[in-house]
């Protein structure tokens, strides 16, 4: 009879291992469904290949050739990269490892935009990854801007199913005509549909791509309250398999260049095929797993905020 409850728990503990991720902070979850690898379609290159210093020199170390980079926060100064080129429609992708232990007030983005270049009708699409006091663990925040809609802010907040400081993970933007998708290690976690309701504020420019780290106290931790502790710096955030895959402005130098038009497809976007214009099952499976179970605010939720919900919310 012991010999029989052995095996049978035996059985139960490696069928439970199977569907169960363990992540230190939460206990275990579980595993995300299986989707397609879209970051297996479009080629690496070196961040010295693709991407330039934008501020703190000194905190911007690159390795293995260029490879892979630390962008790094410290009592002197945060640091960021900035894309060669602006972009319209494209992959954009990078495997990212975040700071470990007290990080509440550091704040990781990846994102896309164009507020150097139309500071009052910029455009962005944003991966910012939020450090937290109370729990000791990372969030990660979306946020979309078009055409300087900047005082609707369209975020949302989902809790990562990983431990995100141990190892790299794949965050990537998907953004063509049809829509703009956000993908952690190739799930989708968010789209947005380019319908009639969001189209006056769909990013429509053409975008630089960034990757910084920064002090954001009073914009993070509710007006200062957890600020960063600089007992903890450096903070590091490692950054590696950059994937940037769009219509460059710089070689078009015209936006229409890069645009699918009524007759002629446009073979300089690269994510303008039918492939790419709607999720597929997997990807909606995957899709609907993060926003059931990991996500914990969205706008479109929120009342106390918006008395009257921006017009794709009641969709």
């Amino acid at each position: 009879m012991a010999f029989l409850q052995e095996k049978l728990f035996l059985f139960c503990l490696v069928t439970l291992n199977t569907f169960l991720l363990p992540v230190s902070s939460r206990g275990p979850v579980y595993r995300p469904p299986p989707v397609e690898k879209l970051t297996e379609r479009f080629p690496r290159i070196p961040f010295t290949q693709g991407m330039s210093t934008l501020f703190g020199a000194s905190n911007v170390h690159y390795k293995n050739n260029g490879s892979y980079a630390d962008i790094i926060l410290d009592k002197t100064s945060g640091s960021g990269l900035i894309s060669k080129s602006k972009y319209y429609h494209g992959f954009f992708s990078a495997a990212i490892k975040l700071p470990s232990g007290f990080t509440s007030g550091v704040v990781l983005a990846f994102y896309m935009s164009n507020a150097d270049v139309f500071p009052h009708n910029h455009d962005e699409i944003d991966f910012e990854l939020l450090g937290y006091a109370k729990r000791r663990q990372w969030v990660l925040q979306t946020n979309m801007y078009g055409n300087g809609s900047v005082r609707t802010g369209r975020e949302e907040k989902v809790y990562l199913w990983f431990d995100p400081t141990q190892e790299f993970h794949q965050y990537t933007i998907l953004w063509n005509k049809h829509h703009i998708v956000f993908l952690v290690d190739n799930i989708p976690i968010r789209e947005v549909i380019h319908n009639q309701a969001v189209s006056s504020v769909y990013p429509s420019k053409p975008m630089s791509l960034y990757a910084t780290i920064w002090d954001a106290s009073e914009w993070a931790t509710n007006g200062g309250k957890y600020p960063v502790n600089y007992k903890y710096a450096p903070f590091v955030g490692s950054l590696g398999e950059l994937e940037i895959a769009g219509c460059s402005m710089q070689k078009t130098n015209s936006t229409r260049a890069c645009l699918k038009n009524a007759t002629v497809p446009s073979r300089m976007d690269p994510v303008d095929g039918e492939e790419y214009a709607k999720l597929s099952k997997q990807q909606m499976t995957g899709l609907n797993w993060v926003r059931s179970k990991h996500m914990y605010y969205s706008y479109c939720k929120d009342t106390k905020r918006y008395k009257v919900m921006p017009p794709e919310c009641n969709v």
